[in-house]
Formats: C-alpha cells, structure tokens, sequence
C-alpha cells in the first residue's frame, strides 16, 4: 500500500492527487519542462484558479511543488512520483473498463478518476500482471 500510505502520511486528498496527476499530464501531453502555468490546471481540471492556488500552496507545505512567486508551477521529485503512479493507475483502470467491461470512453475515464485513488500500488501491480496475462496492454495515452 505504499502510494495510498504515501499519499495518506502527507495528508494528500484525493484532489491533490488530482493536481499532481494532472501536472504530470500537462508535462507529459504539453512536453513542458520548465513547469506549468496554473491558469493551464485550472482549464484542465474545470476549476478556479483560486482554488488552484489553494491546491498548490497545500503541495507546496508538503514538498511536492515548488513555485516562484505568481511563477509556474514545479513537481519535485516526489510530487512527480506520485504524479506518475495517480496516472498510471488511472490508465489501467480506463482501459480495463473499456476492454473487459465495454464500458464507453468519457464514462470509464470518469470513473477511473474515482478508483485511482482507493487502490494501493501493490494492487495495482498485480493487477497490472494479471492483465498483461491476460494479453491486455495498458493504453498510454
């Protein structure tokens, strides 16, 4: 349970992890390298920049971002880490949903938006290898 215990002992909330996961897809999606402008998460996650802002001064007080003054918003390390397995984990439910239940795009995206954060990251890894042997890929989009 090392990603929920992870995400629990610093006290990160399922929309935390949101943030941190939709950084890590405006780096990934955008190619930004030198951080992401909070008017850019604000659009992706359909919310205010004020509570943008809140969002990113509680990852900052945990070590997760860093930011200059009105400045773009940088994952550290661990806050890309954690960015990272949120995003994983949400990709491999999509697609199970999709594949194995035939559940439509836009529903299972939504829905493994909700799951991603009950599941640990040992879980997810045996999920995950009981999938590829199953021959289902995660899709990496």
């Amino acid at each position: 349970m090392e990603n929920f215990e992870a995400s629990q002992e610093r006290h990160l909330t399922m929309a935390n992890e949101d943030y941190l996961e939709c950084i890590v897809r405006i780096e990934i999606e955008d190619g930004e390298t030198d951080g992401v402008r909070s008017v850019d998460i604000a659009t992706r996650l359909n919310v205010s920049k004020a509570s943008v802002n809140k969002a990113v001064t509680a990852l900052k007080a945990q070590g997760m971002v860093e930011q200059s003054h009105y400045g773009k918003v940088v994952l550290t390390d661990e806050g890309r880490s954690l960015g990272r397995k949120v995003w994983r984990r949400h990709r491999l439910l999509r697609t199970f949903l999709m594949k194995e239940l035939d559940v439509a795009y836009e529903r299972a995206d939504a829905e493994a938006c909700l799951m991603e954060h009950a599941l640990s990251e040992d879980t997810m890894k045996r999920w995950l290898a009981y999938l590829e042997k199953q021959g289902i890929t995660v899709v990496d989009e």
